[in-house]
């Protein structure tokens, strides 16, 4: 990928609202361009990045883009919904590049510190960018969500080190040069584009064939998937459990959660930073938007959360934290499945992953990218779910399918007691209905 960042003087962003695009946005503007964007709808983020001084107008037109624009950068998702738009603005002859790209050109030249799994990568970005700030590095930072406090999902730091999500879906994170690569775990995901999870595990295989004899790669032995493709690693290999000995001290709950810290303080201690101090900082850490996010508590004092779970294994550790957190409430899962390709054919990965909850309510899919599917719905997980709850050992939730979140919340907003915790669930816009419970009216 040959071109200079710094000559480009104005980047128009596609799709600026995303909360990928929105980090690239950020950092363009702190490094003194003029920054502009366009996205269909406002959002909280949009409204952000008005409040920083970057230009962001709302609805898709090519008369939008800057004439003296020296660089564009579109979301990945404008290629698969907005294709014929795209194809537009290549006419105008200005260097674009996705956000996989961008975010390659960006780390070129910072040693990067890469977090990437089928899930956790998130938390375990956030934890990272914690220790490596409390620890003095002072690194630059792009995370897949907000992180709590500076509300933001980009950090600028003035150092080497780029610490960043790397995202597997259409193998993006290949267009980075990790120094450091943090494998959480490999699982299924992503099926509307891989083919299994052999074809999983290639992308991170290759993946891990670029970090170099010099770097690491940090990861967990005792994962088969993973395991089986470390072999391919000319850099020193790290086991992060080695780190999980003993119980961190943590403000959020679940094993997941600690093996995302004892991942973070893998990465500290090959840089080289204080073991304490990590460990200090990770006592403190705030978490990020849509994880195990504390919403507050309803007016008959019902605990809410958010959460944005959207695979089978993410559904089942998140519920077992928060059934750890609070082992004698009620807890009431309202599930919103992402997609229907990654419902359908997860469906029965899904339906068992569920049991540590005692209700669960089922919304339609949140279709994002894709056209509808009537081979799958909501109704048929729901069934799946309850099927499986039947045969379970565990914990057998009480399973509907709700068409009306409308009428959902306000049942709620009757039924719930100081006894109960409600977490909404999934990738979309599930989210909002958390919001609703929140209401005094």
């Amino acid at each position: 990928m040959v071109f200079d960042l710094k000559k480009a003087e104005t980047v128009h962003l596609l799709g600026i609202g995303g909360i990928g695009v929105s980090a690239i946005a950020r950092a363009f503007k702190v490094q003194g361009k003029e920054v502009s964007g366009q996205d269909t709808a406002p959002s909280p983020v949009t409204k952000e990045l008005s409040a920083l001084g970057i230009a962001v107008s709302i609805g898709q037109s090519i008369s939008s883009v800057p004439k003296n624009a020296s660089l564009i950068v579109y979301s990945s998702a404008l290629s698969e919904r907005e294709p014929k738009f795209l194809d537009k603005i290549k006419k105008l002859e200005i260097p674009m590049f996705s956000y996989s790209q961008a975010l390659g050109l960006l780390s070129k030249d910072k040693y990067t510190i890469a977090i990437a799994g089928t899930h956790g990568k998130t938390t375990t970005t956030a934890m990272t960018a914690g220790v490596l700030i409390d620890g003095g590095l002072d690194p630059t930072v792009v995370v897949g969500s907000l992180l709590k406090g500076s509300q933001s999902n980009f950090v600028a730091g003035t150092s080497r080190y780029f610490v960043v999500e790397a995202d597997d879906y259409r193998r993006q994170f290949l267009e980075l040069e990790p120094s450091v690569l943090v494998i959480t775990n490999i699982g299924l995901d992503h099926l509307d584009y891989y083919k299994d999870v052999e074809d999983i595990q290639s992308a991170f295989r290759a993946l891990i064939k670029k970090v170099p004899a010099t770097g690491y790669v940090i990861a967990n032995r005792g994962d088969a998937l993973v395991r089986s493709i470390l072999s391919e690693s000319r850099a020193k290999i790290v086991d992060y459990r080695e780190f999980a000995k003993k119980k961190i001290k943590l403000p959020i709950p679940g094993a997941h959660n600690q093996e995302n810290a004892a991942a973070a303080l893998a990465v500290a201690h090959v840089l080289g930073v204080d073991a304490k101090k990590s460990l200090t900082s990770l006592a403190g850490f705030k978490g990020t938007w849509r994880r195990f996010d504390l919403i507050g508590k309803t007016k008959n004092g019902a605990i809410v959360y958010d959460d944005y779970a959207h695979n089978p294994d993410k559904v089942k550790a998140a519920i077992a934290g928060f059934r750890e957190a609070y082992p004698k409430s009620r807890l009431t899962v309202i599930f919103q499945p992402h997609l229907y390709s990654r419902t359908k054919t997860l469906l029965s990965h899904f339906a068992q992953s569920f049991d540590n909850a005692d209700r669960v309510y089922v919304t339609p899919i949140f279709a994002a990218r894709e056209h509808r599917d009537y081979s799958v719905s909501s109704k048929i997980l729901a069934e799946r779910i309850q099927e499986h709850s039947g045969k379970s050992k565990l914990q057998k939730p009480e399973v509907s399918y709700t068409a009306d979140i409308r009428k959902l919340a306000a049942q709620l907003k009757k039924s719930l007691t100081k006894n109960d915790v409600v977490v909404t669930m999934g990738a979309g816009d599930i989210y909002q209905l958390a919001d609703v419970l929140m209401q005094r009216t």
